[in-house]
């Protein structure tokens, strides 16, 4: 029998999520270092209480469970007067424009980025290689801003979610997410018709036991159908190799991107 905190929704994403964590053969502090979060907040999230939607998402992508579906059964309930805050400061009670820290802008003046985007980068580790993933833009009316969510990257666990920050009077836009003080951030020209998004993606790798700050061009296309994309590691001699390339060299050769110094 359910209780006043925990509608019957909640009940099977939680259920769903336990049955995931047995078949992973996880215990909850594995999850919890997967997930990049404390083993208090797993525990939490399964006595179902009010968890942030980036964490429900870090545990969905270890786990391989679908996030939107886990999303919508988990919203089904939850403890009265407690709702998920994905980022410090409070957003404003009009939905339609996004924070000023974020650049204020309007969901009307940014409509045109809600989407699917083909996202290319070269992998950290091997250069050769393409790494192709599908990128979906909305709008979070419960934050008002745009919102970016990772989908089919051959590394599903470490896919990022997070927020787009839109400078007035810029050029470029920021996709920044933040997990417990750790910043991804990526810069990309903005969007118009005849030109995908190009621009600089900087983060951390991991190369074997090393981690270390990497860049590298990154390129967004907005997709009509996200079934005809190729998704994956891309390499030489695969069908999409030559125009995932081609993209990738663009961004450089026309100065979307800079790479000072090295080599």
């Amino acid at each position: 029998m359910s209780t006043p905190h925990q509608q019957p929704t909640r009940l099977s994403a939680i259920q769903r999520i336990r049955t995931a964590l047995i078949e992973k053969k996880m215990t909850q502090a594995e999850l919890a270092d997967a997930a990049d979060c404390h083993e208090k907040t797993v525990q939490n999230l399964l006595a179902g209480r009010t968890v942030r939607d980036q964490t429900l998402f870090d545990v969905c992508m270890v786990l391989g469970l679908d996030f939107d579906d886990t999303k919508a059964k988990w919203a089904g309930g939850g403890p009265p007067g407690e709702p998920q805050r994905d980022e410090p400061g409070q957003p404003g009670a009009n939905t339609e424009v996004a924070p000023i820290y974020m650049g204020a802008y309007t969901r009307a003046a940014v409509d045109h980025y809600i989407g699917s985007y083909l996202t290319l980068r070269p992998a950290f580790t091997s250069p050769e290689t393409i790494i192709a993933y599908r990128t979906d833009i909305s709008w979070d009316e419960n934050w008002p801003s745009l919102l970016f969510e990772e989908r089919n990257r051959p590394d599903a666990p470490y896919s990022h979610r997070g927020r787009l920050h839109i400078p007035p009077s810029s050029q470029f836009i920021h996709l920044v997410s933040l997990t417990k003080g750790a910043m991804r951030m990526i810069v990309l020209s903005q969007l118009t018709q005849a030109q995908p998004m190009r621009g600089l993606i900087t983060t951390l790798s991991k190369d074997g036991a090393t981690i270390r700050p990497v860049s590298a061009p990154i390129v967004y296309s907005q997709l009509k159908d996200p079934a005809e994309a190729a998704f994956g590691e891309i390499t030489p001699g695969q069908p999409a190799y030559a125009a995932y390339r081609n993209e990738l060299a663009t961004a450089v050769a026309s100065g979307y991107v800079a790479l000072i110094g090295g080599k």
